[in-house]
């Protein structure tokens, strides 16, 4: 089966900033028929050397196309502090602390020994603005090693319960590991769960939402055949928008920002069949309860 067919017609508003336009669909009028409604990004790496150029104006671009707050995530120690110092003073960027399972690929060294214990104590001293803890989980396309694995596992598990301690958000990434990261967080008993761009099979995701965990879905739905399966399969309360920007965009070529979470409210909507305004209001809610957003 091949991905769902989505037409756009791409206006460039700069460098990697897309203003789709898709093929009409049937809307809903009412509450939601409103297309001005608000977005939330729930995961970035704006902090990424790839925006060093323009970040301003990136920024500016999002605030444009209705995006209210953006979250940006830290990958190791380094770039929590990078990410700490973008979101210093401003409300609306969102700023996640954590230990990317990348970092444990079969490709690098390993961490230092007691790297996730150094990570939770750089969180547990974070200032009061800190919105919740990611970009952590489980990543076993990159992690083929046993004893590899194990040692990210036992990081996810301390992040896991860092956040329990803390009552924080975790902002999780699942690569080819989807029902293992499901059976960890469920088996923590952990509560405010994003799980960013999901990679697994529905009938996992739908374990994961069930217990009340959100699935942000990237503008690459709209070349993803296994996107839009988790779309039709997960009800919209379960949903949100992010972009991961620079990567996961609408095409593979081109820089992704985060004005691009229109492209993913617009599948969601076309998937869905409801308006555009319902996607981007009750994704916007979730994402405001999931993170702890004031309205």
């Amino acid at each position: 089966m091949r991905p769902q067919s989505f037409t756009y017609s791409f206006k460039f508003g700069g460098p990697g900033c897309y203003h789709p336009l898709p093929r009409p669909y049937p809307r809903k009028r009412g509450k939601y028929h409103q297309a001005g409604c608000i977005m939330i990004d729930c995961h970035t790496h704006l902090s990424s050397s790839e925006f060093d150029g323009d970040r301003e104006a990136v920024l500016a671009r999002a605030r444009a196309g209705g995006v209210t707050h953006i979250a940006l995530v830290g990958q190791d120690m380094a770039e929590n502090d990078a990410v700490r110092e973008l979101t210093r003073g401003d409300a609306r960027l969102l700023c996640f602390m954590g230990l990317h399972p990348d970092r444990f690929a079969d490709r690098g060294p390993m961490p230092a020994e007691g790297e996730a214990a150094r990570t939770a104590a750089m969180i547990r001293a974070a200032p009061p603005e800190l919105c919740g803890i990611g970009e952590v989980g489980l990543d076993y396309w990159v992690c083929r090693d046993e004893a590899r694995r194990e040692a990210q596992r036992e990081a996810f598990k301390t992040m896991v319960a860092l956040a329990g301690e803390l009552d924080l958000p975790l902002n999780v990434h699942s690569r080819s590991a989807g029902h293992y990261t499901i059976d960890l967080l469920l088996a923590a008993g952990a509560r405010r769960v994003l799980m960013h761009a999901f990679d697994g099979k529905a009938s996992h995701a739908r374990r994961g939402a069930e217990a009340g965990f959100v699935f942000s879905i990237p503008p690459s739905i709209v070349r993803s055949e296994q996107k839009q399966k988790l779309v039709r399969a997960l009800p919209l309360e379960s949903l949100a928008l992010e972009t991961d920007s620079p990567v996961l965009g609408p095409t593979r070529e081109e820089r992704n920002e985060p004005a691009n979470v229109i492209v993913s409210a617009r599948a969601i909507a076309e998937i869905k069949q409801v308006g555009e305004g319902e996607v981007r209001e009750r994704t916007s809610e979730t994402a405001r309860r999931v993170f702890g957003i004031d309205a």
